[in-house]
């Protein structure tokens, strides 16, 4: 391939790209799968745009999952928080919440 084709395939690649999406901070979308554990069965929590870039419906933080899956651990996320340089810290940040509309 020469640079030629490389260059006209980048700005291709550019313009399919619907740009209000992507204007400003952008996050990745992404998926996951639970089985088990007290997590309801045969369910979609959420959806994304067409283009799977942004989330449409029901966003979850990561911090939420995070909660999440610690209370289906049977772990309280708020107990794991340790103080460091006058900053309260834990895996959930300070402001993860258990999705309660995945849990049987």
């Amino acid at each position: 391939m020469t640079n030629d084709e490389r260059n006209t395939n980048d700005e291709t690649r550019r313009k399919s790209l619907p740009t209000k999406s992507l204007a400003g901070n952008t996050h990745q979308v992404f998926s996951s799968w639970l089985a088990g554990g007290g997590v309801k069965s045969g369910i979609v929590h959420g959806s994304s745009d067409e283009h799977g870039i942004a989330v449409a419906e029901d966003r979850v933080h990561v911090h939420d999952f995070h909660a999440t899956i610690l209370h289906q651990l049977g772990l309280d996320h708020e107990q794991l928080t340790f103080r460091y340089a006058g900053r309260d810290y834990r895996l959930t940040d300070v402001r993860g919440e258990v999705v309660r509309d995945i849990l049987t």
